[in-house]
């Protein structure tokens, strides 16, 4: 029998249980991001799909911007799920050459993937950011947010790409991370926030009791909503996030206080 995942804070008691979704999992992420509150020089964007629920509620609590940024990650041919690197708004690209020269793949085979993904990064470029303009993070403090790092080569190719356009501060934030992850991203961002450490990690949904695939509209539908309701730091009102599982919704807690919503 293998080992059983072992749950680790980075700096307190570990939860009991994992989060109950990804909007759960951001609302924990909040505790550890608090210094950014209320900043006018800082914008929260999150990796999409699932990353852009975590960040709603990391935008939202902290009263920051929220938009996307698209990185595909590059799957192996026959085993996708393995990624043998990513690529990013901006031309980014980012390889695993151990990968690559492990599995003996040839350039043809790497090109045909990056020319897949290619395509489907400007699709989401087009679903996602519409006509909105060109991101310009020059100066800011950037707080990546996905909802978890396996290979870490999506998040490794988004802080490299944000990197070239030259802000003052890359904090990558996620809830959950295996140690060894989190503490290799200190290489490359200027701040490193992994809520729970989680050895072995197995596979991030591992760490969600509610972990569906989201779909193109249910990111959407999210932007949208935080561009109508989002709160002002004055503010207190409540937001009512759509389940991405398809139930019915929750409603965050404001910053003062209120209900649960989604899970403890």
């Amino acid at each position: 029998m293998g080992l059983l995942p072992r749950w680790a804070a980075t700096d307190e008691v570990a939860p009991p249980r994992p989060f109950h979704d990804r909007f759960e999992a951001g609302r924990v992420l909040v505790s550890r991001l608090q210094p950014y509150a209320d900043r006018s020089d800082a914008i929260v964007l999150g990796l999409p799909r699932g990353g852009v629920a975590v960040a709603y509620e990391v935008a939202r609590a902290l009263h920051l911007p929220l938009d996307v940024f698209i990185v595909r990650k590059l799957g192996v041919p026959g085993q996708e799920e393995l990624a043998m690197g990513a690529i990013a708004s901006g031309g980014v690209r980012v390889l695993n050459q151990a990968v690559i020269r492990a599995l003996g793949l040839g350039q043809g085979e790497i090109d045909e993937v990056i020319r897949r993904e290619e395509q489907e990064l400007q699709r989401r470029e087009a679903q996602f950011r519409a006509d909105r303009p060109p991101l310009d993070l020059k100066g800011k403090t950037v707080i990546l947010v996905d909802d978890g790092l396996a290979t870490g080569a999506t998040m490794w190719a988004a802080i490299t790409a944000v990197r070239q356009q030259r802000p003052a501060k890359i904090v990558m934030a996620v809830p959950v991370a295996d140690p060894s992850g989190c503490e290799s991203f200190r290489q490359i961002a200027d701040d490193v926030v992994c809520a729970i450490t989680a050895e072995p990690l197995h596979a991030v949904g591992l760490w969600y009791q509610d972990f569906p695939q989201m779909t193109d509209e249910e990111v959407r539908d999210l932007l949208a909503r935080f561009g109508q309701t989002s709160p002002s730091p004055s503010g207190g009102q409540q937001h009512t996030s759509p389940s991405p599982s398809g139930g019915q919704p929750y409603t965050s807690p404001s910053p003062s206080g209120g209900g649960q919503g989604g899970g403890v």
